[in-house]
């Protein structure tokens, strides 16, 4: 990858990370993988970890710093800023990055609940601002990222922004007012799934199975199933229909799941999901 040309990559310009936690990172192991970006255009800042950000440098060759002094530089110099500190950081942090920019930078955001409307009042102006959502599997590259824009976003910027998360997964584009939903479906939904896996595989322990084998079956069996939707392009009530016979064992199992009102309660769940993210982002809004 070292030797490939600059005009090669998809994205040629600076971008920083304004905090080098586990998402910033998962963003940055696909772009890199993916050759998106050049390493060397890639800067990652945090306050004081100077640990996390040697390992980080060590392992993807991009640049790091916590100099204080040297953080205004930087940027006012680059292109792309992702913000993703944690939310109780977020307000300082963009009271003191307004006064720093021009009109053309691009703001990616990665805090869960705070609006655009929000991150424009902080800075004292009306930037570029990409709202996004990622989940936990951004990690492993198949992420599910929503994402809204400000209407300063110009399509090269939107390009940027769509290229950064289709490197850790698909996205999504859509209204902002959409987004607590989108969490409750995405943003949180591969708990719903683990705590899925976590009641079949203590169902198979019960019954004298071994905990290996009972993950590995429940493992399979999730993304046997993801990957069916996913290539066959049928609907997952389709796919269901074709493995339940009637009277048969499948179908006992599915009325079990609606005696105890599953399919409602699946929905319900997302709905409160919802609602708190809703509910959090009202309150992060308040203390700001």
């Amino acid at each position: 990858m070292g030797q490939m040309s600059q005009q090669q990559y998809a994205i040629q310009n600076n971008i920083t990370f304004h905090g080098a936690g586990s998402m910033a990172e998962a963003i940055v192991r696909g772009l890199i993988a993916r050759s998106v970006v050049l390493p060397s255009n890639i800067m990652m800042l945090n306050r004081s970890n100077t640990t996390r950000l040697e390992e980080l440098q060590k392992l993807y060759q991009v640049r790091t710093s916590n100099d204080e002094s040297a953080k205004v530089g930087i940027l006012q110099s680059s292109s792309v800023i992702v913000l993703a500190m944690k939310p109780k950081d977020a307000a300082a942090a963009l009271q003191q990055l307004g006064p720093l920019l021009t009109e053309d930078q691009l703001i990616v955001s990665v805090i869960a609940g705070l609006s655009i409307n929000t991150m424009q009042r902080l800075l004292g102006r009306n930037q570029p601002i990409a709202r996004t959502m990622p989940n936990t599997s951004s990690s492993i590259g198949l992420g599910a990222t929503g994402i809204s824009f400000s209407t300063e976003v110009t399509e090269d910027q939107q390009r940027i922004v769509t290229t950064l998360f289709e490197a850790v997964g698909t996205i999504t584009i859509i209204e902002e007012q959409n987004m607590d939903l989108l969490t409750g479906i995405s943003g949180s939904g591969p708990a719903y799934i683990y705590y899925m896996m976590e009641a079949m595989i203590a169902a198979g322990v019960r019954g004298g199975l071994t905990p290996e084998q009972c993950t590995e079956l429940t493992v399979q069996t999730v993304l046997g199933a993801a990957r069916m939707v996913q290539q066959t392009g049928e609907a997952p009530g389709a796919l269901r229909a074709k493995v339940t016979s009637p009277n048969g064992s499948t179908q006992a199992a599915i009325s079990v799941l609606d005696e105890g009102n599953f399919f409602e309660d699946v929905i319900a769940a997302v709905n409160r999901c919802s609602e708190r993210s809703r509910e959090m982002g009202a309150a992060l809004e308040e203390e700001i």
